[in-house]
């Protein structure tokens, strides 16, 4: 190999969730790319993962465990695109300061959501990075079991799926009581998640359940850390 050549310096956007895992684990198996940092939506007045109703705190246990910086981007309750597009940019803008070239991400098949993430990435100059596109949804969440990463669903839309599945962890139980309509990686907004362990991980994120609450349509779990 050249002495003289580095691989290229990304970012991850991170849900916390397993199709973000997924990705972060597909990076590190490649010598040309190497994750900088973790890069995450919070609603600052929640602390809490934007969507995915996480605390913070855990989302920066989940970090720490990955091993990993995290850059997060705060926005307000019910921000619109341009508060979103602003922030994001801004963050973006000040990791290519620092030799960042791309943004990663863990889509899979939607191809508008791809075409949007290129299309702002493209307007600062950065590279879009897409390890697990294309990716049979039904073989990745069985590869993801079988490489041990633990996960709960943390969300649920009941347009979509039933509330009784918040809160649970995701094992082949759970995937023979899904409907056969719902994507087994929730692909299409049937539910999210938030990963807890698994080969990436240096430890374990400690844990526990609290109450499952209905807000603004969506089911959500509660998880609680613990020390």
């Amino acid at each position: 190999m050249n002495p003289d050549y580095s691989p290229k310096k990304v970012l991850l956007s991170w849900s916390g969730g397993k199709d973000s895992a997924m990705a972060l684990y597909a990076l590190r198996q490649r010598a040309d790319i190497r994750v900088e940092a973790l890069l995450t939506t919070v609603t600052a007045e929640y602390a809490r993962i934007s969507m995915h109703g996480v605390r913070r705190v855990l989302l920066h246990e989940q970090a720490r465990a990955v091993g990993l910086p995290l850059t997060e981007v705060l926005i307000t309750p019910g921000a619109d695109n341009d508060q979103y597009e602003a922030r994001m940019g801004a963050a973006l803008t000040e990791a290519m300061a620092q030799g960042i070239s791309g943004c990663a991400f863990g889509d899979l098949f939607l191809e508008d959501i791809r075409a949007y993430r290129d299309r702002q990435l493209a307007r600062i100059g950065m590279d879009a990075l897409y390890p697990v596109w294309g990716r049979d949804t039904r073989a990745l969440i069985h590869e993801f079991l079988d490489l041990g990463f633990q996960t709960f669903i943390v969300c649920v839309d009941p347009r979509k799926l039933s509330p009784d599945f918040v809160g649970r962890v995701i094992d082949r139980a759970l995937l023979a009581d899904l409907p056969r309509e719902v994507d087994p990686c929730g692909e299409n907004g049937e539910f999210h998640t938030f990963v807890f362990d698994g080969p990436i991980f240096q430890k374990p994120v400690a844990l526990s359940v609290g109450e499952k609450v209905q807000r603004d349509g969506f089911w959500f779990c509660d998880l609680l850390p613990q020390t």
